[in-house]
């Protein structure tokens, strides 16, 4: 199995588990070959977590669920130097916590206190924790995927601007379509009955070696972007940072632009994007695809803006009117 033929079993075998959401679905692939981490949003029940416990199963990497609250500890995600005998002497040894897994599931990740939301800081940058001045590395398939509710505000903490940085995307889940409610209905009654027959009764399917994920990768590397796309990356990147450039109104609904990161995660994205389509470069209509997901969660917008009721969606819809498209 190549690596083109892996990625396409792990979203079958993610679409018969998740009824109605392929944007969902394609999101996390993309994110998954892009080495970023996502942060999914959306009202309960809408499958966020199924959706990383399915990616995980489909994968041969192991997947740690960590379930933020108020009263977790930093130590509760990195892990902490234990007291141990060993010939007679007492010696520290690291127990590595929940980060150093290969799935991570950040269940409700603003249910935590910043100093917690902070200690994912270093793993998500640099795939790396340092306890007691000891640096440990964690595996090389490793991605965060982060769910929150946006309408639940009591007792959450809201991330700060430099950990939503961190994500390679920001996915808004939505309701499906009734056809496809219809569809997780007789889904859940099917694993139900599967459930009551007992372990063993179904055939496991197969699963997808890291390997071929680290395959994707390379062959994405090769992926060619022409200077005039790196030109129409770059002009939607600073229309959020100079938009008085393009119009007064878009000038008054942004406060402060994307990073520089948000031009690196256009970029790889559009290219995951264009692979997965199986072209051999990138085109505007690529980085149209990915401009949503990957800038949205780097804009802060204006007080005036949000008196109006205006979302960074639609801002960026702005964005990509008023620059122009290379031919």
């Amino acid at each position: 199995m190549n690596a083109r033929e892996a990625v396409t079993t792990l979203q079958t075998q993610m679409e018969s588990s998740i009824i109605g959401q392929r944007d969902l679905i394609q999101q996390m692939i993309i994110a998954l070959l892009g080495n970023g981490h996502l942060l999914l949003e959306s009202l309960p029940g809408l499958a966020k977590t199924r959706a990383v416990k399915s990616m995980a199963r489909s994968l041969d990497a192991e997947m740690r669920r960590i379930q933020f609250t108020p009263d977790l500890l930093p130590s509760d995600i990195t892990g902490t130097e234990v007291l141990h005998q060993q010939d007679g002497k007492n010696v520290f040894q690291f127990q590595p916590g929940p980060i150093f897994g290969n799935v991570i599931l950040a269940d409700e990740i603003n249910r935590a206190p910043a100093k917690v939301q902070a200690a994912l800081l270093e793993a998500m940058e640099e795939r790396q924790i340092t306890v007691a001045g000891t640096t440990h590395k964690t595996p090389d398939l490793f991605i965060v995927m982060a769910t929150q509710n946006p309408i639940e505000q009591e007792g959450t903490y809201p991330l700060p601007e430099a950990q939503l940085d961190r994500f390679l995307m920001k996915v808004l889940i939505n309701y499906p379509d009734v056809q496809s409610e219809i569809g997780v209905l007789e889904l859940v009654r099917g694993e139900e009955v599967q459930s009551a027959k007992g372990p063993g009764s179904g055939d496991a399917a197969p699963r997808i070696e890291p390997s071929a994920v680290f395959d994707a990768r390379k062959e994405i590397h090769g992926i060619h972007v022409a200077p005039a796309i790196e030109q129409y990356i770059m002009a939607l990147v600073d229309a959020t940072r100079h938009p008085e450039k393009h119009d007064k109104t878009l000038a008054s609904w942004i406060q402060v632009g994307a990073s520089p990161r948000g031009g690196i995660a256009l970029e790889r994205t559009s290219r995951v994007h264009a692979w997965l389509d199986g072209r051999p470069h990138v085109t505007p209509d690529d980085v149209r695809a990915m401009a949503h997901g990957t800038l949205r969660h780097r804009l802060i917008l204006t007080y005036d803006a949000s008196a109006e009721g205006i979302q960074a969606d639609q801002v960026i819809d702005k964005i990509l009117e008023l620059v122009a498209v290379p031919a």
